[in-house]
């Protein structure tokens, strides 16, 4: 299975969500990177994504984006492919 890797905060409910559609596809394991805990990790996911919100969720090496881009990964059907191929 894929390498999910998640920055976060510790009352998002949107990184709930996320988890939970990624427990839904079968990932036990997600990397998370708890932002509010840790503001240079924050500036490191500004940087790296060019986004300020969370979740910022990366598949292996590709960035998948926040919430709704999951949802609608996996609504499009793109999302297994992507988890699977990792």
């Amino acid at each position: 299975m894929a390498k999910v890797l998640m920055y976060s905060t510790a009352v998002c409910p949107y990184c709930v969500a996320a988890k939970g559609l990624l427990a839904r596809k079968g990932i036990t394991e997600i990397e998370e990177i708890k932002i509010d805990v840790d503001p240079a990790r924050r500036e490191e996911m500004m940087a790296r994504t060019g986004r300020r919100t969370v979740p910022q969720i990366y598949i292996g090496e590709t960035h998948v984006g926040g919430h709704d881009d999951l949802v609608a990964l996996d609504r499009a059907g793109k999302l297994e492919p992507l988890l699977a191929a990792q």
